[in-house]
């Protein structure tokens, strides 16, 4: 069994929000500390990581109480780059594999740095037949967001995707109104096929998905 693959100095981009890997971000870029990091990834074709905030604020406030980092996060690959004016970088992103921080830093112009383990890939299983019903009401979903938002905004439900649980379970979990700190569990549970079997309870107690 290969070891886990790990990453020295990874720039981190802490948010309000839960990457999830196969989705996309879109982020608007005017922060110094920022400009610079996403810069330098996107010449470098390298990623950073992106890690949901336990407390503190995406934009750093006088007064504002310290930035607390959740300890395991996404890898963000920088798929396109614009700078409509100075001092402001529009970039789209997509998650990829998640990892655990070893230790972290907070470098002098306020930029987090860290050692970081990256965690195996989920297991591609296909989504059983209970659960079919919860994939086969993901793909109008994203459709209408892909036609309401532009093709870059969403993620792109092929076939085989709809039929791996891992996938169906994380485009689900983007999408259902839920407090960040269960966004970040689930992302954080190893088991895709546990991750959607809570989805589909979800979606039960919603009424948003369709009996099978």
């Amino acid at each position: 069994m290969n070891a886990p693959l790990s990453l020295t100095s990874l720039p981190l981009f802490p948010l309000e929000a839960v990457l999830y890997p196969g989705g996309t971000l879109a982020l608007r870029i005017f922060e110094v500390r920022y400009l610079t990091m996403v810069r330098k990834c996107h010449e470098a074709g390298a990623p950073f990581g992106v890690v949901c905030l336990q407390s503190g604020t995406e934009v750093r406030r006088a007064g504002a109480s310290s930035e607390q980092l959740c300890h395991v996060g996404t890898l963000a690959h920088i798929e396109s780059l614009e700078s409509p004016q100075p001092g402001l970088l529009l970039a789209r992103c997509l998650g990829s594999a998640r990892f655990r921080i070893q230790r972290y830093t907070l470098l002098p112009h306020g930029l987090w740095v860290a050692d970081v383990e990256q965690i195996p890939d989920d297991l591609p299983i296909p989504v059983p037949e209970h659960l079919a019903a919860t994939a086969t009401a993901l793909a109008p979903v994203l459709a209408a967001l892909r036609e309401r938002h532009g093709p870059g905004a969403v993620s792109v439900p092929t076939p085989k995707r709809l039929h791996d649980s891992g996938w169906v379970a994380n485009r689900w979990c983007e999408l259902l109104p839920m407090p960040l700190s269960l966004k970040q569990q689930m992302m954080e549970l190893d088991n895709p096929l546990l991750r959607l079997e809570l989805v589909s309870d979800m979606l039960d107690r919603t009424g948003i998905a369709p009996d099978a």
